[in-house]
């Protein structure tokens, strides 16, 4: 079971990094668009679609990515003061109330939009460049596809918690900035003899969040 999970957890990290490449490529195309509209004063026909498809993927694609880092926003006033054991529980619960039929709707919705697209070939009504956006489509229902593995993998999580008292550990690839800076402040106390710093655990995670 580990194993499947760091596994899916390892293929939602290499498709979100992908797809935040986007990033660069909105960038451009709004830096350009500013540019022409602004200083040449001769605006491009084509940019508001570039910006909308690179964000619209960019955010549908890191989704599952997000998942595995546990970085979505959660309301843990009250969650971080339960026991391991409890929020696991808690967690599974939810997925099965609320997660997968949002996500499975996500997923049969998705391909028949997707569908109906590439079958007119629908272009961008947006601007008059007529961008076409059939292919763009099919992004949501693969990024559907990808957050319900990711929910499996999450179960799973959730199942290994109740079963050991322990969270399953992420695979650490971000850290919030709050947390850097906790860290770095802790390390130059450290090195003054002032305070021990103990390894954080995925408890102590949810604690600063």
């Amino acid at each position: 079971m580990v194993r499947f999970i760091l596994f899916v957890d390892s293929v939602s990290a290499w498709v979100g990094k992908a797809f935040a490449w986007c990033i660069l490529i909105l960038t451009f195309g709004v830096g350009y668009e500013v540019f022409v509209r602004y200083v040449l004063r001769d605006p491009t026909s084509w940019a508001f679609d570039i910006s909308y498809m690179m964000y619209g993927a960019l955010f549908m694609m890191a989704g599952a990515y997000t998942l595995s880092r546990d970085g979505h926003v959660r309301g843990d006033v009250i969650y971080r003061l339960w026991p391991p054991k409890v929020q696991a529980t808690i967690e599974l619960i939810l997925y099965f109330l609320f997660f997968f039929p949002g996500i499975l709707a996500l997923v049969f919705a998705g391909f028949d939009y997707a569908g109906e697209s590439w079958f007119y070939t629908e272009v961008s009504v947006m601007s008059p460049a007529n961008v076409p956006i059939f292919q763009f489509k099919t992004i949501i229902p693969v990024a559907g596809c990808l957050l319900l593995l990711q929910g499996i993998a999450q179960v799973c999580r959730c199942v290994i918690c109740i079963r050991t008292g322990k969270w399953p550990a992420h695979l650490e690839d971000i850290e919030e900035m709050e947390t850097i800076l906790q860290h770095q402040h802790e390390d130059g106390l450290a090195e003054l003899g002032m305070v021990h710093r103990e390894p954080e655990t995925k408890h102590d995670g949810e604690a600063q969040r």
